[in-house]
C-alpha cells in the first residue's frame, strides 16, 4: 500500500512539473483521467497476473467508462507514463510501455493479428507520441522517438528519431528531449512531404532564373 501511495504521489509531482496548465496538486489528483486510468490499471494489472482475468477485465471496462481510456490490463505500463487529456486512447493487452512516455489523446496503440501472441507495440523509454497517432502491431518505438500528431506507425521506429505522415515516415535526425525526457513540443515536428516539395519550388526558381540569364528574349 505504501508503494502505491509513493507511486501516486511521484505521479503526480510528474504531471505538475511537466503540465503548465496544473495550477496545483489537488487539480491534478481530481482533474486528470489520465492519472486516474493509469492508477486504476495498476490494480487490475495486479489482479490480471493473479489470475483475476476476468475481474480485471470488467473494472477495467468501468474505467474506461468514467474516464474515456482503455487500457486493457495485461498491458505493461513503466514509471512516469503520463497521458495528457486521454479520451480515446486505447492500449491493447500485449502492448509494453517503458519509462517517461508521454501520449495525447486518441492514441492507439492496437494489433495487427489474431492469433494468441505478441501482437501490440512496444514503446521504450522516453517515447512523446501526438495527439491522433497510431501504432499497429508487434512493432518496437525507439527510446527517444517522437510520433508526430495523426501518424500511423505500422514498422520498427529506431532510437531518437521523427515519424509523420500516413503511413509513417522517419525523419532522420535525433530529437530534443528535455531533462526530464518528456518533451511537450510534439507539434513542432517536420514534414519531410512538405520539404521536397520545397526543395522542388527553389530548384524550379533556380532553373527559371538561369534560363532567364541565358536567354533573355525569351524572357516575358
Amino acid at each position: 500500500m505504501n508503494t502505491f501511495i509513493r507511486q501516486i504521489r511521484d505521479d503526480i509531482e510528474m504531471v505538475f512539473k511537466e503540465d503548465p496548465a496544473a495550477r496545483t496538486r489537488a487539480e491534478v489528483f481530481l482533474c486528470y483521467p489520465g492519472l486516474h486510468a493509469l492508477w486504476m490499471h495498476r490494480i487490475f494489472h495486479w489482479l490480471w497476473l493473479n489470475e483475476w482475468k476476468d475481474l480485471a477485465r470488467v473494472l477495467s471496462q468501468m474505467t474506461r467508462f468514467f474516464t474515456g481510456i482503455e487500457i486493457h490490463p495485461g498491458a505493461v505500463i513503466g514509471k512516469d507514463f503520463f497521458i495528457d487529456h486521454g479520451m480515446g486512447v486505447v492500449i491493447g493487452e500485449t502492448a509494453e510501455i517503458g519509462n517517461n512516455v508521454l501520449i495525447y489523446q486518441g492514441v492507439v496503440l492496437g494489433g495487427t493479428s489474431l492469433k494468441k501472441e505478441k501482437r501490440h507495440p512496444t514503446i521504450c523509454n522516453n517515447v512523446v507520441i501526438g495527439a491522433g497517432a497510431v501504432i499497429l502491431g508487434p512493432v518496437r518505438v525507439g527510446s527517444g522517438a517522437r510520433i508526430g500528431a495523426g501518424s500511423v506507425v505500422i514498422h520498427d521506429v529506431p532510437d531518437n528519431a521523427t515519424v509523420v505522415g500516413v503511413p509513417g515516415r522517419i525523419v532522420v535526425g535525433k530529437t530534443p528531449k528535455n531533462v526530464s525526457g518528456v518533451d511537450l513540443d510534439h507539434n513542432k515536428l517536420p514534414d519531410p512531404v512538405i520539404e521536397v516539395l520545397e526543395r522542388l519550388e527553389k530548384r524550379i526558381q533556380a532553373l527559371e532564373s538561369e534560363h532567364r540569364n541565358n536567354h533573355p528574349r525569351s524572357s516575358v
